[in-house]
């Protein structure tokens, strides 16, 4: 499982968290696609309880893949990587939404030429509940 140590800024009135591998735990998070997956980063919208917390992945071979590729990919991220980063959390957020892109974009960027793809879930009683977007 892929952990980090995380660094925080308030930019733009939202808490963004840079994350760096923590040595020795390199590895990337298995998914049911198969694809490698590498976190581009953690962004909390909302710091306080029941805000939203962005986990932001680079896919490498997800250019031109089908949404059913990676569909199965999002609940285990969520289970495997989001719901034990929010246990460690004071101010534990309500909502995830995960993200596969293609290649690297900054944050509200649109970026036609990337295959991206976005799941929300809830986070309740240390559950993944998938929220249609």
């Amino acid at each position: 499982m892929h952990r980090a140590v995380v660094t925080s800024a308030v930019l733009g009135g939202a808490l963004f968290w840079a994350t760096a591998p923590v040595a020795g735990q390199e590895d990337a998070p298995t998914v049911p696609s198969g694809l490698v997956l590498h976190l581009q980063e953690i962004r909390l919208d909302d710091a306080s309880e029941g805000g939203v917390v962005r986990f932001r992945y680079v896919a490498d071979g997800l250019t031109g893949a089908a949404y059913d590729r990676v569909e199965g990919d999002f609940a285990a991220l969520c289970e495997g990587q989001v719901l034990p980063w929010a246990a460690g959390q004071g101010d534990r957020p309500g909502q995830a939404i995960i993200s596969l892109a293609s290649s690297a974009v900054d944050f509200g960027v649109s970026a036609p030429d990337v295959t991206q793809y976005f799941e929300a879930f809830r986070l309740e009683e240390g559950r993944c509940i998938w929220e249609m977007f």
